[in-house]
């Protein structure tokens, strides 16, 4: 019997990143691939990520969480989706910070201010191209060859790459709207330098303080916000000096603010969560897919 089969859910949006949180704290049961996309399905719970909550592993942290993308991959960071179990928890417990474990380690949340704003350290950035990790060798990581298109008149080229527990790949463009990311997407998404797929993001600097930008999600598609791709995007414009290392990310879903923060290089992303509903889940979404 798979563990979400008329198991509770709560929908959420972290500016339009539409997450699913499922509270298995209660229970040793674990979710398989199959049964995160089955969950996918519309209307009540499609999603971009499906955060599930399982018993602390770490004494000191609050839950240990598990990331899915709608294709059922899974993945080590989502800062939009973090911000939303963080919300959830504020609430159960009183806490005001809270620590959450992910297959990449640790992540503090606390509550920025009154307004509801939340907070997220989501850790140190990496840039060497087998962290990140690139099937070849570059030295220099803020700038890679990689186009597409003719070799003399190229659509987009030279990304930066970057790793916030998950790989990045940032194309800088004048008008993030001028190109088709649903197509261009997925091609470099799945290209065989990114040995493990890559976020895509197509980035307008608009000035040292502000960054407007457009996310293919590995695993997931055109999203109206990526947290991590919003502070790998920051963290990339200020390692070319094109930014100050506090920005505000202007994605489809609003805005994002983060700071790359020169005493420990840890990247914080700040941003709001919204609770849209709460259901069940339907178990002829499990026996559809052959998962009972």
């Amino acid at each position: 019997m798979t563990a979400l089969a008329n198991h509770p859910f709560t929908r959420m949006n972290g500016l339009g990143n539409e997450i699913v949180v499922v509270d298995l704290r209660a229970s040793k049961a674990t979710v398989s691939a199959a049964e995160a996309r089955a969950a996918a399905q519309p209307p009540a719970a499609s999603y971009d990520q499906l955060m599930t909550l399982h018993a602390p592993r770490t004494p000191g942290t609050d839950a240990y969480v598990r990331i899915y993308n709608n294709d059922g991959s899974e993945v080590g960071a989502c800062g939009n989706g973090t911000r939303c179990i963080a919300s959830l928890l504020f609430k159960e417990t009183g806490k005001k910070a809270l620590t959450f474990e992910t297959t990449e380690g640790l992540l503090n949340c606390w509550q920025a201010d009154a307004s509801g704003l939340v907070t997220v350290d989501m850790g140190k950035p990496r840039f060497a191209w087998n962290e990140i990790p690139l099937a070849k060798k570059f030295r220099d990581t803020r700038g890679i060859e990689l186009q597409i298109g003719p070799i003399d008149k190229p659509i987009l080229h030279t990304p930066s790459v970057v790793s916030m527990g998950n790989p990045h790949a940032i194309f800088w463009v004048d008008d993030v709207q001028a190109y088709d990311l649903a197509k261009f997407g997925p091609l470099l998404e799945n290209h065989p330098i990114f040995p493990e797929r890559a976020n895509i993001t197509l980035a307008h600097i608009v000035s040292r303080e502000h960054i407007v930008m457009r996310t293919w999600e590995r695993g997931a598609g055109l999203t109206q916000a990526c947290g991590s791709a919003a502070c790998a995007t920051a963290v990339a414009a200020a390692r070319l000096k094109r930014t100050d290392r506090k920005v505000r990310m202007t994605v489809p879903g609003g805005d994002l603010f983060i700071e790359w923060r020169e005493s420990d290089d840890h990247v914080l992303m700040t941003g709001p969560v919204e609770l849209e509903m709460t259901g069940t889940f339907d178990p002829a979404l499990f026996s559809q897919v052959g998962v009972d």
